[in-house]
Order: C-alpha cells, then structure tokens, then sequence
C-alpha cells in the first residue's frame, strides 16, 4: 500500500487530469467511484490498474478478486478526484476496452447515434446489458461512454458487454454483410414496431433527442420502428424507447 501526502504529487495530477475525455482518450484509461463500480470492475481481469482510497477507509475484506496497487490519499486530496457531492472513499483507475472481439458469435447489438444526455446513454448501457444485448455501439457525437455520469447511470455495465465508440455507417454496413438486420428508431417512413417479428440477430438504431437518427443512417437501414403514442407527448425519451424496442425485438 502506497501513501501520497501532496495534491503536487504527479501521480495525483495525472490521475486528475483523466477528469476529462481528453486525457481519457489520451491513456486508454478512465476512474470510477464508489464501491460497486469498482467492485463491479474487479470482477473483470486485468481491467482494474489501480483503487485509490480516501485515509480512513479500506478495501472490503469480502472481496475475493484479485486487487491492484492501492494508493491513500488525504481526504481534502481524495476528493478532488471525485465528480460526486458525497463520495464513498475509493476510486478504480480501469482500462477502456476498445474493441468488440468475435464478432460472429455476437448476434445482437446497439446502436446509438449522438445521444448527448449522460443519464439516457448510461441507462441505454444498462437496459442493452439487462436485456442480454452482446454490445452497444456509439457513434459520433455522443457523449463520452466514460464519462462520470455515463457509468453511474449504466451501474457497472460497462464492465458486462462491450461499449465501443465507433463508425455507424461501417458498422451498419458490417452487420448487413452477416446477415443481421438493422433497425432504426424513427417517427417517418416507420412501421409500428409490433409489426416486426423477434428475432435471435438484430441490431437497434437510436438517436439523438431532439433530431433523432441522423437520417444517412436511417436509409441504410434494414426497416424503421416507432413505438405508438397515445397521450399527449409529442415523443417518448430515447432510453425508455430503446428499452421497447430491445425488448421486442429480441427473443427470449
């Protein structure tokens, strides 16, 4: 166990610097907070670099994984690391996971298209990971998949299933090319989404809040779903709509 006294130590200035997307990219790395996040990270090998903890507090002897080097700062430091109003005392320096392996044993997936709310992407994580979807795809102008509100709101699931950033276009292009059809979230030149029959491959397409899909992608697609309203609203939350149409659109 390591001791730092100084808020000056470059461990703690490369450590703060990963507080934005920039330095995030930059080392392939990212923190989490609180102790199921890292809990929930331990229980993948080799994803978890290092755990910070505030003095006072400790490791929970019930955790059976392997644990990483642990480093204790002051409490005054150990907070500048943090994005939460009430911190828990422990951090999880994790590795990103870039890359969607074996993707011919993967049959379904989510695609999201610029959706910049944190809260809605993190919960689309975790719907896509509650409904046993292989692995979410985010394009560009999306929000950053590391960011602190991004993963609490998914609880853990990046560390479920894959979460890549990639090209839409490409990857709808890939998916068509293996036989696994591509359907968008849309209010025009849609079908109701009950008309669409389960399946054991697919792909989900949803975009951004106020615009939607961006429309290139929406005709390269293999059909465009809308969920019916029957209030008042003019349109439902992209995550609640995701949540439907994964449902519905896969097997059980």
């Amino acid at each position: 166990m390591k001791y730092i006294q100084s808020e000056n130590n470059p461990q703690v200035k490369q450590w703060r610097k990963l507080l934005t997307r920039k330095e995030r990219d930059k080392t392939g790395t990212f923190i989490v907070e609180g102790f199921h996040l890292v809990e929930e990270a331990l229980k993948q090998s080799e994803t978890v670099s290092q755990i910070i903890l505030s003095e006072g507090m400790e490791v929970p002897s019930r955790w059976n994984y392997e644990i990483p080097g642990v480093t204790v700062l002051p409490e005054a430091i150990f907070k500048t690391l943090c994005e939460t109003e009430a911190p828990q005392g422990i951090l999880g320096v994790c590795r990103q996971n870039t890359v969607v392996d074996k993707l011919e044993d993967m049959k379904t997936f989510l695609l999201i298209d610029a959706v910049q709310d944190p809260g809605n992407l993190g919960t689309m994580i975790r719907t896509a990971d509650a409904a046993g979807i292989d692995a979410v795809i985010i394009g560009t102008g999306s929000v950053d998949i590391y960011n602190s509100k991004v993963l609490r709101s998914a609880q853990g699931s990046h560390f479920h299933l894959p979460v890549i950033r990639a090209e839409l276009k490409d990857w709808i292009e890939k998916l068509q090319d293996n036989q696994i059809p591509v359907y968008g979230s849309a209010l025009e030149n849609a079908v109701n989404f009950k008309e669409t029959s389960t399946s054991s491959s697919f792909a989900l397409l949803v975009g951004n809040e106020g615009s939607g899909v961006n429309k290139e992608l929406l005709a390269m697609t293999t059909s465009n779903l809308y969920v019916p309203l029957f209030g008042q609203s003019e349109s439902l939350n992209v995550a609640v709509a995701a949540g439907i149409l994964l449902y519905h659109l896969r097997t059980v």
